[in-house]
């Protein structure tokens, strides 16, 4: 709902909190879960109220083509970025009976994007129906509505879904060979400062974009440039394990700083594809490799 990891772990606290607060009158004639996700979704509501879209860098403008330069940083509070999700907290453990019946393939960062350009209550709807398989009816008493209501508006938010985010044709699933591989050949490419492994994986027309910076580049021949020029450095100055994100393939970002500590950069995530690697975005803050459950300094092996 929210587009933010950060962000949605306090409202979960603050839901719990909520439901401890109102347990006494909890009288066991609706499941627990029933129960839990009307408070979940009010907070998320009350949250995006007044509301504020989450983007990347490509909901700002067009892809930069001008004279090279580095990237411009976009100045703190000026634009509310979308977060990337660690997938163990929306993909249930496969031995939780009770656990949510999830969509994975409705949880990448493309889509969790285009749901920011949805209202709140739509994309409420569209969750709650197609992420957590709740019924029109069950929605519509979280909601507060009409079963007519929730049918029309889940109706709607899959349309203005669709003009937003067309898929990549040929979409690998994390855990297809050959994305493990691309992920891999990425990985490598970075830690060894090898721009010319980095043109094997990109595809002819990838896109490369990074928070908190403003410009984003369309296109193999736009992208090489930029990352040559400003971003790998020397061998051993990153390293990056590898990860999973929003159902995507992704890696936590280290690197070298001038007391030769490895430190959090950062998440990186890939879309990959048949072609090749068709998307990489870069979200440049080092708080979300502990959302990740990772240090937030990594001991070098090298």
């Amino acid at each position: 709902m929210v587009g933010s990891a950060q962000h949605a772990e306090d409202l979960v606290q603050e839901t719990y909190l909520r439901a401890w607060r109102s347990y006494a009158g909890f009288e066991r004639r609706a499941s627990v879960r029933s129960w839990l996700y009307p408070i979940a979704t009010n907070l998320c509501l009350t949250a995006l109220t007044p509301r504020r879209i989450r983007v990347l860098p490509a909901g700002l403008s067009a892809p930069y083509d001008g004279p090279g330069r580095p990237p411009s940083q976009v100045a703190a509070g000026e634009v509310s970025w979308l977060e990337p999700l660690p997938d163990h907290w929306i993909t249930p453990a496969a031995d939780d009976l009770a656990a949510t019946v999830v969509a994975r393939e409705s949880l990448r960062l493309a889509l969790v994007a285009g749901l920011q350009h949805l209202p709140a209550r739509q994309r409420a709807i569209l969750i709650l129906r197609e992420v957590l398989a709740f019924s029109a009816a069950e929605t519509a008493q979280i909601l507060d509505t009409t079963t007519a209501a929730v049918k029309s508006g889940l109706q709607r938010a899959r349309a203005r879904l669709n003009e937003l985010q067309p898929e990549p044709r040929g979409l690998l699933e994390p855990t297809d060979p050959r994305a493990t591989a691309l992920l891999n050949a990425y990985i490598a490419a970075f830690e060894r400062s090898d721009v010319g492994l980095l043109q094997q994986v990109l595809c002819a027309d990838a896109t490369l974009e990074a928070t908190p910076f403003r410009e984003w580049y369309a296109g193999r021949v736009n992208c090489i440039p930029m990352l040559a020029t400003y971003v790998p450095g020397a061998p051993g100055d990153w390293r990056m394990i590898a990860t999973t994100a929003n159902d995507q393939p992704a890696a936590v970002v280290y690197n070298r700083h001038t007391d030769g500590a490895l430190r959090a950069h950062g998440i990186v995530v890939l879309t990959a594809t048949a072609a090749g690697v068709a998307r990489v975005i870069e979200f440049h803050d080092p708080a979300l490799v502990a959302t990740f459950g990772f240090p937030d300094v990594l001991a070098d092996s090298s």
